[in-house]
């Protein structure tokens, strides 16, 4: 242990403590831009000044470490400057047009610009917008660009693509693609990681909300929109609801008042896909010598993409069930645009996610079997809360309203999804029924649950002992990948999700600065299925009532038409 004083205050901490850290357990606010914990602490903004004594350089705080007897003064006037100065600099290099910008309001560099009483910038402004294609899932505007490297950091130290580069120095150092790439050159699985961890508006994604609203004021547009589980965890945050009033009931409701006339819950396609995909894993379990095995998990576009670029060899084991989005776009244009007697292209279909390769996901021509676009718009939750701040819907008054009928029902198993392991977990429920010819305890496989990017089970069911793997982060799935390929490690199935916790810390989920609530937003659904009075998949009535009216049974040839894919033939 060491005890040290900062602001006149004895502090005692584990050796191997930053100065910043020692700070916050003493309830001592000492201000960042750059830092993110454990993935980028090189002080590179100096926001973080503080003076440490018979020191003269001023200390980054963040990766400065405390030592025995070190006082530190996080508030004099020399620190104070230091910072404003900082920040001020930043502000010559950053177009400020903070009122057009999507950050606005939730901008880590506006509000230290407010708390600091910047009110003008004293040096040469010097921003400049590089060019981008507007078109790509991901955006990004050098212009705002305040070169905290988080980006890199991120990309390279947890999803081990190392996209993005620093070039040059000085007032020269420029973010940019790593070699000069394009970036639809680039490795990179749009999981958008690196927009949820960029603290301003330099990096977003791309935003659709306009062709939502023009589809809901045409007249010839059926609009379907489709809710992911995950976003019911998350979509009350940003806009000021307790967990209490953002329930899935009331985001339905909100939904509907932006005037769409039918609201349905991706949980329903869920289930759908642990029936495909389940039914998939038994066969295969029946049949060891088509070297099928593992059989991968294929619902993560991100998921996909990554392993089509990196690891090309391993695609065949990937599950050929699309994924829970482009199978109720599948459903939706054709089974419900019987029902309403329309067209495939008179259906127009929208997917609220929480996810930015989702985007790229329902343009792959490849994914589309019911129509030329089964999923035509993906708005991610920060997207979706925008339409509703623009149409000025009055989210925490409104009653709470089931989904539609009959594309909106789905189990506890369906709504885990979202949570890293769920997918693994709901499949589990069902290959397990189809295996034995019975239901096991629902919560039988909670032991692949868990906040390790990497874990490992192995479950008895009937005579068959499954090995199983779960990979969280695309960092960890190529540890993973790596362990498969040199033959170190040996599974029956394994899930792997683009973003670490899942779907729940996706990058198209709100963003709070600094801060990881995949495990809140996790937790949430487990308690969403603990409640649930379906548990299992295949006991959804409204996916029974599918298979019965239109699909036939999981694997038909209908189901195989409209609800798989060969992932080797996707565009990239």
């Amino acid at each position: 242990m060491v005890t040290l004083t900062i602001d006149n205050q004895p502090i005692t901490v584990p050796t191997g403590t930053t100065i910043l850290d020692a700070a916050r357990q003493a309830d001592i606010r000492i201000p960042t831009l750059c830092y993110l914990r454990e993935i980028n602490e090189v002080g590179s903004c100096r926001i973080c000044a503080v003076e440490v004594e018979g020191v003269d350089k001023l200390a980054t705080a963040c990766n400065t470490l405390v030592e025995e007897g070190m006082v530190v003064r996080t508030n004099t006037q020399r620190v104070r400057i230091t910072r404003k100065t900082n920040v001020e600099l930043i502000l010559s290099q950053h177009v400020d047009h903070c009122v057009t910008c999507v950050r606005s309001g939730n901008c880590s560099l506006q509000k230290l610009s407010k708390d600091m009483n910047i009110q003008a910038v004293p040096f040469t402004k010097a921003a400049f917008e590089r060019p981008w294609d507007n078109t790509l899932p991901i955006l990004r505007d050098s212009s705002k660009c305040i070169k905290c490297l988080r980006c890199v950091s991120v990309c390279e130290r947890v999803q081990s693509l190392g996209v993005w580069e620093v070039t040059g120095s000085g007032a020269h150092t420029t973010v940019r693609i790593r070699q000069g790439l394009r970036m639809n050159e680039a490795p990179c699985s749009f999981c958008g990681q690196c927009v949820a961890h960029c603290p301003v508006g330099a990096l977003r994604e791309r935003d659709d909300t306009e062709k939502v609203f023009a589809a809901l004021s045409d007249p010839k547009k059926e609009v379907v929109f489709q809710i992911a589980p995950a976003v019911r965890a998350a979509w009350g945050e940003s806009l000021g609801l307790t967990p209490e009033q953002a329930t899935e009931k009331r985001l339905a409701a909100a939904v509907r008042a932006l005037g769409v006339p039918h609201v349905f819950d991706t949980t329903f396609s869920a289930d759908l896909t642990i029936l495909e995909e389940a039914s998939e894993l038994a066969a295969q379990l029946a049949h060891p010598e088509q070297g099928k095995l593992p059989l991968f998990t294929s619902c993560c576009p991100g998921w996909v993409r990554f392993l089509r670029r990196e690891y090309p060899q391993l695609v065949p084991h990937l599950s050929t069930a699309k994924s829970p989005q482009q199978m109720f776009g599948a459903v939706a244009k054709s089974y419900f645009a019987q029902l309403l007697g329309k067209a495939p292209e008179d259906i127009f279909c929208v997917s609220v996610m929480p996810c930015i390769a989702k985007k790229y996901e329902c343009d792959v021509p490849q994914v589309s079997d019911a129509a030329e676009k089964d999923v035509d718009v993906v708005l991610t939750c920060r997207e979706l809360n925008r339409m509703l701040r623009a149409m000025q819907v009055n989210v925490a008054a409104l009653p709470e309203e089931d989904f539609d009928a009959p594309l909106g029902r789905g189990s506890g198993a369906g709504v885990i999804f979202g949570v890293t392991g769920g997918v693994m977990e709901a499949a589990l429920r069902t290959a397990a029924y189809l295996l034995t010819g019975s239901n096991p305890p629902a919560d039988a496989f909670r032991e692949v649950r868990g906040d390790k990017p990497w874990r490992e089970a192995t479950f008895p069911i009937g005579d068959t002992t499954l090995r199983l793997a779960v990979a969280s982060g695309l960092g960890s799935a190529r540890s993973l990948m790596d362990a498969i390929q040199a033959k170190q490690v040996s599974y029956d199935f394994v899930e792997v999700m683009a973003c670490p916790g899942g779907c729940s810390g996706g990058g198209g989920q709100p963003i709070h600065d600094g801060q990881d609530l995949s495990r809140e937003r996790g937790a949430c659904l487990y308690r969403l299925d603990q409640d649930s009075p379906i548990r299992f998949s295949h006991e959804n009535p409204s996916v029974q009532a599918l298979y019965q009216d239109f699909l036939e049974k999981p694997l038909s040839e209908q189901a195989h038409k409209l609800l798989h894919t060969d992932q080797s033939t996707w565009s990239l």
